[in-house]
């Protein structure tokens, strides 16, 4: 875990909401990020409602590395753990089987887990700063185009947020795909 002292200031203003219990907005590889402590059931659940999205879909976590994963997947081979912290040539989250002390609250109706290791440095220091992953979902309503901007966040969300980490996404166009680690079966393109 990197010392929260050694983060730059908006990343720790960042960490001290999550802290809160509070929901943020940050940059990932493709659009903004509604993020919160994965823990905590109530800030994922109000973030839930802020999207309009059933808790039976699960929510994505993301990290800095697979190490801050540790405790919510099953046990994996050297040969999976490389796989899911190879870059990949689009954004992808892995679907992993969790440990059963994973709460429903972030696995949804499912025994597997949605993960990323992100590759855009600004949300892998969120990660590494706050020494845990981030839950991670695309910063719009439910049917709605995901921001893209720290405007179009607003103008979603108003002041529902606690904190939106200033920065630039990164270059991708689409959210995350989703796949299944085991058969690289595709869930969301």
């Amino acid at each position: 875990m990197k010392s929260v002292m050694s983060c730059r200031w908006s990343v720790r203003q960042a960490v001290k909401y999550l802290k809160q219990g509070q929901i943020i907005a940050y940059p990932t590889e493709a659009v903004y990020g509604l993020g919160c402590n994965p823990l905590d059931e109530l800030a994922v659940r109000q973030l839930l409602v802020l999207k309009d999205r059933p808790w039976q879909k699960g929510v994505i976590l993301i990290a800095a590395d697979l190490r801050q994963m540790t405790d919510y997947l099953q046990p994996l081979s050297d040969e999976w753990s490389a796989k899911i912290q190879a870059p990949q040539p689009h954004p992808t989250t892995w679907l992993v089987p969790a440990r059963p002390s994973v709460p429903y609250w972030l696995r949804g109706n499912s025994t597997f887990l949605a993960v990323r290791i992100t590759q855009h440095a600004l949300a892998a220091e969120l990660c590494r700063c706050w020494g845990m992953p981030v839950v991670s979902t695309s910063a719009n309503p439910s049917g709605r185009t995901p921001a893209r901007t720290i405007l179009k966040v607003r103008s979603y969300f108003g002041d529902q947020l606690a904190y939106v980490l200033p920065g630039q996404v990164g270059s991708y166009t689409q959210p995350s795909q989703i796949r299944y680690l085991f058969t690289d079966d595709l869930v969301r393109a």
